[in-house]
């Protein structure tokens, strides 16, 4: 008989295991023998020692406890906080995004099209997170040393010795848990400023593979230039972007916009209808200067200083199809057709993105704005930035997530794009509960955390937008409802850690707790989708609460008692399938009804 499942999983141990199915004999007493690893490789395929290449800092060994720590923390349901609870599939939640990823892995791993996350730069301002965040917020800045009404969290100054070092520490953990979260078709784009871009893409080669690498996009993010600054005036940005597995990544394409269309047209009347001249003639070659004659008796050779753009076969078929322009006059440089129909809708895309076609830092803070009033929020990112990233690589029916929310662009992105297209795609949007500033525009109206921010505009956006899905389900990171391990020591003797276990035995959860929470961290922890429908019922003479995941084909049901006295006839009459997972107190039942349970039902207890 199993017990419920009371933490994240343990993604060292997941590792450990895909290690051992394909390679057993390299795994020993539940630790790699890399004696024997090297052995079976040979000498050119190992890197060992000090001379390797890749990237490395002062605490990396941090970043890899932090992804080995499983997360003892629950997703807290907030109704009151949320929109449209009962029929939205959106989920935001508040809380440190580490936790939070480890929580999502149970569930949501494999399952996110596309991630777009804007961390915190390291400029010497910005917050670093502190990790192993588990606690409610009042909590959380006891914990990391910090008074309640703190208006930052830890700053990065630039005098400090590990100014890039804390930077990637926090960063590194949170890249590799989401990508466990990607599908396999799936995308990252992450905007960064100069300071960090080098490293990050290091660090993101390490993590996705420099094989995965897709593009480091510059975003035209200022139509201005700075006249105090001392060197050049910084008017981009930069995005990189990485695919889970790029092999398997589909074409990036845009729709065409009428614009482009418009250039085409067709003054010869050609049956096959609009069209563009491209010049025969390009900046490069292989060093041909053949002199080709048109069927029309026309000769043509590349201007001096450029190259025929097609072979003489190649010209020879494209004259023979009348593909070819000389003009009404018969005297233009000949050029070759591109006809309109032929393009289908869809356009290639650069990796420069200019502000006249996704925004700038002038246009976001205008945006956010004329939803919620000036000085909300510095520097959101333009919603036509992320709908850009969206349009080039998810269909109409892609999970999305953002785990640095900011004010919720992300979010409104989304929903705009579904408004526009009638697209049914979903998020996942998570925020640290940063305070903000009682002195900030936002802090004299009444905000008191970022995550409320975002949260409003994702409802005043909302409310603009009307069309499709514009809810959202809020939680919030919290302890455990199970009761934790006290740590005892030699000292403390045998008589206080009997003590405890017998707590645990007797009163696995905390004192006054509630059965809605312990239901939702169930579901969270036995990779139940969020969006599970969670509701009180009586069967038969069981009161008890029901889970039920629509999301998967045959819907799973989690059925949770909180009797403390169980008798095998009152599961037997409320009929479980094979897919039911029963659970129960552990002391709710005699070790007879624990025997003849196992045989009927998917049993786990509390």
């Amino acid at each position: 008989m199993e017990h419920i499942q009371t933490t994240s999983a343990n993604i060292a141990n997941e590792n450990l295991d895909k290690l051992r199915k394909v390679f057993p004999q390299f795994v020993k007493d539940g630790q790699i023998d890399f004696d024997a690893l090297k052995k079976f490789f040979v000498e050119q395929q190992v890197a060992a020692g000090e001379e390797k290449y890749g990237l490395n800092w002062v605490g990396k060994n941090d970043a890899f406890n932090a992804i080995r720590t499983p997360s003892t923390g629950t997703l807290t349901p907030q109704p009151d906080q949320s929109k449209n609870w009962d029929s939205t599939e959106n989920l935001f939640i508040e809380g440190d995004n580490l936790e939070v990823l480890k929580l999502l892995q149970a569930h949501y791993r494999n399952s996110i099209k596309m991630i777009y996350i804007d961390p915190p730069y390291n400029t010497g301002k910005d917050f670093i997170y502190k990790d192993n965040f588990v606690q409610n917020r009042s909590d959380y800045y006891e914990r990391t040393g910090q008074t309640q009404d703190g208006v930052k969290l830890t700053a990065n100054p630039e005098s400090s010795g590990r100014y890039h070092s804390d930077w990637l520490t926090m960063m590194y953990p949170r890249l590799f848990l989401a990508r466990n979260l990607l599908k396999d078709d799936g995308v990252i784009f992450v905007s960064i400023d100069d300071n960090e871009v080098a490293n990050l893409r290091l660090m993101m080669d390490e993590i996705f593979g420099e094989e995965n690498f897709v593009a480091e996009i510059i975003w035209h993010s200022k139509y201005t230039v700075a006249n105090d600054t001392q060197y050049l005036s910084g008017q981009h940005e930069y995005i990189l972007m990485y695919a889970k597995r790029k092999e398997g990544l589909s074409e990036l394409r845009l729709p065409r916009t009428a614009e482009m269309d418009e250039r085409y047209s067709n003054p010869d009347n050609d049956p096959r209808g609009a069209w563009k001249a491209t010049p025969l003639h390009a900046k490069s070659g292989n060093g041909e200067s053949y002199v080709f004659t048109f069927t029309n008796g026309i000769a043509w050779k590349a201007p001096q200083g450029r190259f025929p753009r097609y072979s003489q076969e190649t010209l020879g078929k494209l004259d023979a199809e009348n593909r070819l322009w000389f003009g009404k006059d018969l005297k233009t440089t000949p050029s070759v057709k591109t006809y309109l129909a032929e393009l289908g809708n869809a356009r290639v895309v650069g990796d420069v993105w200019h502000y006249d076609d996704v925004g700038h830092t002038h246009s976001s803070n205008e945006e956010l704005a004329v939803l919620m009033g000036k000085g909300m929020f510095d520097n959101p990112k333009p919603t036509r930035l992320i709908k850009r990233a969206v349009q080039l690589t998810c269909t109409k029916n892609d999970l999305i997530l953002d785990f640095f929310v900011g004010s919720g662009t992300t979010a409104q992105a989304v929903m705009d794009l579904n408004g526009e297209d009638g697209g049914n795609r979903k998020w996942i949007c998570v925020q640290l509960p940063e305070e903000v500033d009682e002195k900030s525009e936002a802090g004299k109206v009444g905000f008191k955390i970022i995550a409320d921010i975002a949260r409003e505009r994702i409802r005043c956006a909302g409310e603009k937008i009307r069309k499709g899905d514009v809810g959202f389900k809020s939680f919030a990171l919290n302890q455990s409802n199970y009761r934790q391990w006290e740590g005892v020591t030699e000292e403390d003797g045998l008589d206080k850690f009997f003590a405890q276990s017998q707590l645990f035995i007797e009163k696995p959860l905390v004192d006054k707790y509630d059965e809605k929470s312990v239901v939702f961290e169930i579901l969270v922890k036995e990779g139940f989708d969020l969006n599970a429908e969670v509701k009180q019922e009586k069967m038969k003479k069981l009161n008890v609460w029901v889970v039920t995941d629509k999301s998967e084909e045959s819907a799973r049901r989690i059925i949770v008692s909180f009797v403390e006295k169980l008798l095998l006839a009152d599961v037997e009459e409320i009929s479980l399938n094979e897919h039911d997972l029963f659970v129960c107190f552990d002391y709710a039942l005699d070790d007879t009804t624990k025997v003849n349970l196992v045989r009927m039902v998917n049993l786990k207890t509390m």
